[in-house]
């Protein structure tokens, strides 16, 4: 599929709206596990494992199913910790993240049922080290992990965070 292909699957399906989204950390052994998107022909993107939630289920019941679908496993919700603004058009979310825990399941990288099975963005799941993340390009890994010196520290953070956003205006 087309850098601009697959640019334009992404942008009609999840762009010019305001999206709700869920993610989860999951830190075990001194890493953190990340999921690679393919968002361009020539650009990837690591997050956590997480998605859009679903109308009528509660945060966390849109995050065990997200986390079902992306990795085959199933997941405690252990705490909020800090909500994401993502403005970048035609992209909006806000992002919430939680902290979880691994409850059963054997890692396994799923799909996105929200898109085609030819046009699925999902990639990879990994365990990440810090310096695994340090070594990524900005546009590489989310926003939220281009600054932090230790994985701890994503555990403390509370509060809204809208990191170099490009606004409306």
């Amino acid at each position: 599929m087309g850098k601009d292909k697959i640019r334009n699957k992404i942008e009609v399906k999840f762009g010019n709206h305001l999206r709700s989204r869920v993610n989860g950390v999951l830190i075990e052994e001194d890493k953190i596990l990340m999921i690679q998107h393919q968002m361009s022909e020539d650009r990837i993107f690591w997050s956590t494992p997480g998605g859009g939630m679903v109308y009528g289920q509660s945060a966390i019941d849109n995050l065990k199913r997200e986390f079902m679908e992306e990795t085959n496993l199933e997941i405690e919700v252990v705490r909020y910790l800090f909500v994401h603004e993502f403005l970048k058009p035609p992209l909006h979310a806000m992002e919430h993240f939680f902290e979880v825990k691994r409850k059963s399941g054997h890692l396994k990288l799923g799909t996105d049922p929200e898109l085609e099975e030819e046009g699925q963005i999902l990639q990879e799941l990994k365990w990440m080290s810090l310096d695994e993340l340090h070594s990524l390009p900005n546009n590489a890994l989310h926003q939220i992990f281009w600054r932090i010196k230790s994985l701890k520290e994503i555990g403390k953070w509370t509060g809204y965070f809208n990191f170099e956003n490009i606004s409306i205006k």
